[in-house]
């Protein structure tokens, strides 16, 4: 009975295990990109600059910043379907869908007011959507973009409603942190190049006789074939 009793539990958890699909592990070791720096939007580096902002727009931005960070990523990392970053970028946008709208507003009144004329601040809005999309945009990093990307759209569909910004100012630096490209970090490896020089043997006809023998006393020692060298796959 109690052979039976393990055997089932056994079951039941290789049966969970098959229901929950592992996110992709690029590297045996992947590149720590977390940081414990919380940013308020105005820092070198967090996205794009808007002079004169108030803590309330930066906050915004952080948080417009976050939604187009993980729209891209839903785009760029569909190769590698268990990081599931279409489902929680949709899953986001139900949860936090009124707290995103309502930093897209702010963003707006801000390119409105700082601007001498309605066109022209629909106009640096739309220079300000282009410039933050493509800052995320990344094919060298796009393994550590992905993997952090699923890691932080995870969390957020577990951050409560109304604190995504709070999620986007503790996270912007490692999702930044992650557009650096980075390979293996367990097994760092580098692959040379032979630098053995390549030797070709003389053709001179001076060289050879009518047998197409190699005539030692007017070219020397022939130099084919070459002295075995240490190529790529021997070190």
């Amino acid at each position: 009975m109690t052979s039976l009793r393990i055997a089932l539990g056994l079951g039941f958890a290789a049966a969970a295990l098959l229901a929950s699909p592992a996110s992709a592990q690029f590297f045996m070791q992947s590149r720590d990109m977390t940081s414990n720096v919380v940013v308020k939007g105005d820092e070198p580096g967090s996205g794009v600059v808007m002079p004169g902002a108030t803590p309330a727009e930066q906050r915004a931005v952080l948080i417009w910043n976050m939604r187009a960070a993980l729209n891209v990523a839903a785009l760029q990392c569909q190769f590698a379907p268990t990081l599931l970053t279409v489902d929680n970028y949709n899953a986001i946008l139900r949860d936090h869908g009124d707290e995103i709208q309502k930093a897209f507003d702010t963003i707006s009144k801000y390119y409105l007011r700082t601007n001498k004329t309605k066109a022209a601040g629909q106009a640096a809005l739309d220079q300000f959507g282009t410039r933050t999309y493509s800052s995320f945009t990344t094919v060298a990093a796009q393994y550590g973009f992905c993997q952090t990307a699923h890691s932080i759209g995870r969390d957020a569909i577990f951050t409560p409603r109304g604190e995504f910004g709070d999620l986007a100012a503790a996270r912007t630096r490692e999702l930044r942190n992650s557009l650096v490209p980075w390979g293996e970090q367990r097994f760092p490896r580098y692959i040379g190049r032979d630098t053995t020089p390549v030797v070709m043997p003389r053709l001179d006809p001076i060289c050879w006789n009518k047998k197409n023998e190699w005539v030692t006393k007017k070219c020397g020692v022939q130099n084919w074939p070459p002295a075995p060298g240490i190529g790529v796959a021997t070190r």
